[in-house]
């Protein structure tokens, strides 16, 4: 009997015990609950999680401040429930002597590492000790022990102010009810870092100060950026450009390359908000000229434009300019997953010698896959397009593919080579395929102006010769056409490189060399 009375409670007050829980309030809803176990409690509703996790947490610390200091001579609150500490001697025959509470009563607090649940509870200084995550928030006057005879009753506390919560000697049947995880181990708590830039935290040493503030700035400057209702490209083009500079400058304190790496991308990234700033507001860029409103606008998807020719030029499954031009068109259609529709007038547009012996072809060497004959796909149109493959280009196990753009930048690409070869003034001239696929490949090889070959002094021979499959002797006349088409102007052949200069009307065609 004395084995039993050591672990069940007796007549003794029990500790209080109060517990405040967040969960959802429905399925399909952001919405959450905050539930206290005091009956009194009303239950609250927040509309997301991070709401109420601050409406619980603040609630425990009302629930706290109303209540009195711990209370000497009572049991742990959760004896009664037969914790982990406190099971009954039979159940404990492997682990050793039976728990036994010591030390002083203390007001405790745990809470579940996911921000499920927060408790409070009177029980024993060791106890407390025993239980991971647990933080002492009072302790009870020196003179009493827990688990001890309890001295003579005390005098109940003085009632809170009305409108205070005040803290529950039992809780509700429903709180019951609920059980509670049992308690994990506390993260061990990092110093919080004093900045935080391009997912890097800047150190709080970092040396010069004057830097480290800049780069903290800069931090909390681009995140007020982020919440801006309207983009501001101008605003945007000059944070980069601090970015670039603080980060080179960082890059230079600490030698670490991957600084030097990032400081590269903010430079970019700088040039590029500002010529997208430049083509949206008609202004002049920095060297007088006027903008141009390309229909490429950035320079990544430039150079995804020159990823797609460079593959076509090297993957190219038949020869001639005829099969070259075709393959450029249907690669452009199915770059993304390697699939997408076609429709007769896709390829009659393009003005081909044989289309239909082309397009045999292509399928006949397993480079094209469609259901249906080639008439079939001739004759389709847009209200019942033709569904077409091709599985070089079908992404790999691992998701990647020959080309890194996504599906929203496929069509753009698409929409611009589209563009290009079927120009008007070049339909009307009745320009070769060769003359076409050398219209595309001048178009992404100029600078900003539209200069062929950038700051070189023209375009490689060699270059042209590996980009369009025709005789080099057919070049001239081919430039000739160009320049009749109001394609080119002032354009030089000469023993080693082709110069020149695009005619302003087709500059939205470029894709300039940065």
């Amino acid at each position: 009997m004395a084995e039993v009375a050591a672990n069940e409670p007796d007549e003794r007050v029990l500790g209080r015990r109060w517990t405040v829980r967040l969960d959802p309030a429905g399925r399909d809803s952001a919405v959450v609950r905050v539930s206290c176990s005091r009956p009194a409690c009303a239950e609250q509703r927040l509309p997301s999680m991070a709401a109420g996790r601050a409406a619980a947490v603040a609630h425990l610390k009302a629930h706290l401040r109303a209540a009195s200091k711990p209370r000497e001579g009572t049991y742990c609150a959760c004896r009664s429930e037969s914790c982990r500490m406190h099971v009954r001697s039979a159940d404990r025959q492997d682990r050793g002597a039976p728990w036994r509470c010591g030390g002083a009563v203390v007001l405790a607090v745990i809470a579940d590492r996911e921000g499920r649940w927060w408790q409070a509870w009177e029980c024993c200084s060791r106890c407390a000790a025993a239980t991971p995550g647990a933080q002492v928030v009072d302790t009870a006057r020196a003179g009493g022990r827990a688990g001890e005879a309890p001295p003579p009753p005390a005098d109940r506390p003085a009632p809170s102010p009305v409108g205070v919560p005040q803290f529950s000697d039992r809780p509700s049947s429903a709180a019951r009810s609920r059980a509670v995880p049992p308690p994990r181990s506390a993260p061990a708590r990092r110093r919080p870092p004093l900045g935080r830039i391009a997912q890097r935290f800047v150190p709080h040493d970092l040396q010069p100060v004057v830097l480290r503030d800049e780069l903290v700035e800069l931090g909390s400057q681009f995140r007020e950026y982020q919440q801006r209702p309207e983009p501001d490209l101008a605003l945007l083009a000059g944070l980069h450009e601090r970015k670039a500079r603080a980060f080179a400058a960082w890059a230079d304190v600490t030698g670490d390359i991957n600084l030097r790496l990032e400081a590269r991308r903010a430079e970019q990234a700088a040039a590029t908000a500002r010529m997208q700033h430049l083509q949206r507001t008609g202004q002049c860029a920095d060297d007088g000229t006027p903008a141009v409103a390309r229909l490429l606008t950035s320079p990544t998807q430039w150079e995804h434009a020159r990823s797609v020719l460079a593959h076509v030029a090297d993957h190219s499954p038949l020869p001639g300019p005829d099969a070259r031009l075709l393959v450029i068109m249907l690669t452009l259609r199915t770059a993304h997953t390697g699939t997408g529709n076609l429709v007769g007038q896709d390829v009659n547009a393009l003005n081909l010698d044989e289309p239909e012996e082309l397009i045999g072809r292509l399928t006949g060497c397993g480079w094209l896959s469609m259901p249906g004959t080639v008439d079939d796909l001739l004759a389709s149109r847009p209200e019942s397009p033709t569904p077409i493959t091709v599985p070089s280009l079908r992404p790999r196990e691992d998701g990647s593919g020959p080309f890194s753009f996504g599906r929203k930048v496929r069509p753009k690409l698409s929409g611009w080579a589209q563009r290009v070869v079927l120009d008007k003034k070049l339909r009307k001239a009745k320009a070769t395929s060769a003359v076409r696929l050398l219209a595309l490949q001048l178009a992404t090889r100029t600078d900003a102006s539209g200069r062929l070959g950038g700051d070189q002094e023209g375009i490689p021979l060699d270059v042209l010769a590996a980009w369009v499959p025709t005789d080099s002797a057919a070049l001239q006349p081919m430039l000739d056409q160009l320049t009749r088409a109001d394609w080119l102007t002032d354009a030089t052949l000469g023993p080693t490189h082709l110069s020149g200069q695009l005619s302003e009307r087709v500059l939205p065609f470029s894709c300039p060399l940065v």
